[in-house]
């Protein structure tokens, strides 16, 4: 549920002009089309959201007792993990938020935006199926 610290975060901190909305969510709906069966199918259980920057509340769903930037943030999971569903769960909407502005500020090319938001998309994905931040550093996905 937490961030990944990449890109070229240092040399984006200044202010410039932002992708067109409309080529971000391309990059998403690419990200979306890539990931291969059975994985794809858990997409069906879960909403894409994109917003320029996380809430408040959001930064506060980060790493216990670490206090997370907004600029930290790539995506978040919100839910109840696949692993975790039982005969009497009630039905909460599970959601992937992608946050455009930090995502577009530390990938400057294309071609390295275009690898993070599949990176993350897959990141928070793997959240929705009950895999946390230590089992996917283990598998190298993190």
């Amino acid at each position: 549920m937490v961030k990944r610290r990449r890109g070229s975060r240092l040399a984006s901190r200044a202010r410039r002009s932002l992708r067109p909305s409309d080529r971000f969510e391309a990059l998403v709906q690419r990200a979306l089309e890539g990931i291969p069966p059975p994985f794809d199918r858990a997409l069906e259980d879960v909403a894409i959201v994109i917003e320029d920057w996380p809430s408040r509340e959001q930064l506060s769903l980060g790493e216990r007792g670490r206090d997370i930037d907004a600029y930290d943030l790539y995506g978040l999971y919100e839910g109840t993990p696949r692993t975790e569903w039982g005969a009497d769960l009630v039905p909460f909407p599970n959601k992937i938020t992608l946050f455009r502005v930090p995502l577009l500020e530390d990938f400057t090319s294309d071609a390295d935006l275009q690898d993070e938001v599949r990176r993350t998309v897959l990141h928070e994905l793997a959240h929705h199926l009950g895999i946390d931040d230590d089992r996917l550093t283990e598998l190298g996905i993190d």
